[in-house]
């Protein structure tokens, strides 16, 4: 737009309007001490065209008639014909404070994210489902070596997974084990390794390693939906195949919260793209309920 400053770096990629004038940039980002950079350009482009935000915390929803209602933390109420769930979803934790402390320095939930730091590396994987023996068989690619942690003497994998995965040399597998302690170095804040202790025994003995993965689940945030749409057992929102509509006329699901499998940013934006798309026409299409006040 004409009389618009853009800053743009060596590492952004320009995004141009129907006409060809620039109206954002996409930022390609080296590390996460660029992550307030992000959003606050974000944040501006949304702005840009026409975005109202507002900063709340949605702890009720009434999908139950349009219009409908959500009411803030802060006590205020909002009304919309129609709505888009992006709550996402979040990976669940051992609990360990030494996991908390090397998170982003070692310790990770996402293989796919942040495998590439553990090229030629050894690495660990706490798990035992699908997303563990994926997230290992993922890494077995990048790593030198693969060391996958059960607590229990089998896996709840899929088989044709747990073949594959099997079939890796440089993976090894340690049932009935669970990890006691992540540990590393200080300075710089780095894993060296993790106390891994028998669940039969109790006998306890140290792994080295250089990064931890933690595939144990995630927790979609859908709470607050459950009862008035339909949710996986999986906790995740059921959506219709191909869409992001929801089982409520109105109502989208986009990212994680309604993905289960491929849970990354490129995939939620894509969705949020179609939810955006369904929403117009939705509205286009739907006759306009009357509006009523609310005290």
């Amino acid at each position: 737009k004409d009389g618009t400053e853009i800053a743009i770096d060596d590492s952004a990629a320009p995004i141009k309007n129907r006409e060809g004038k620039i109206t954002g940039v996409v930022l390609i980002f080296r590390d996460m001490t660029e992550r307030r950079r992000a959003e606050e350009q974000m944040r501006l482009q949304a702005e840009h065209v026409g975005t109202k935000l507002v900063s709340d915390h949605i702890v009720e929803a009434h999908l139950d008639e349009r219009p409908f209602r959500l009411t803030g933390d802060s006590g205020k109420s909002y009304t919309c014909d129609s709505l888009i769930i992006a709550t996402g979803a979040k990976a669940k934790w051992l609990g360990l404070p030494s996991e908390e402390r090397f998170k982003g320095f070692g310790v990770s939930a996402c293989a796919t994210c942040d495998g590439f730091f553990f090229r030629g590396k050894r690495v660990l994987v706490v798990g035992g489902g699908n997303s563990a023996v994926e997230e290992a068989l993922y890494l077995s690619n990048l790593a030198s070596h693969v060391t996958i942690i059960h607590r229990r003497d089998e896996f709840r994998s899929e088989r044709v997974l747990v073949k594959r995965l099997l079939a890796q040399e440089n993976v090894s597998i340690l049932f009935n084990h669970v990890i006691d302690e992540i540990v590393g170095d200080e300075n710089p804040l780095s894993v060296t390794g993790a106390r891994v202790k028998n669940v039969a025994t109790g006998a306890i003995h140290t792994l080295e390693a250089d990064g931890v993965f933690v595939a144990i689940g995630h927790s979609p945030a859908s709470e607050l939906f459950r009862g008035q749409l339909t949710i996986k057992p999986s906790g995740y929102i059921a959506v219709e195949p191909g869409s992001t509509r929801t089982s409520m006329p109105g109502v989208y699901a986009a990212g994680d919260v309604a993905d289960e499998v491929y849970r990354q940013a490129v995939t939620a934006a894509g969705l949020g793209c179609m939810a955006a798309l369904e929403v117009e026409k939705f509205l286009l299409d739907a006759p306009k309920p009357a509006v009523k006040e609310i005290a």
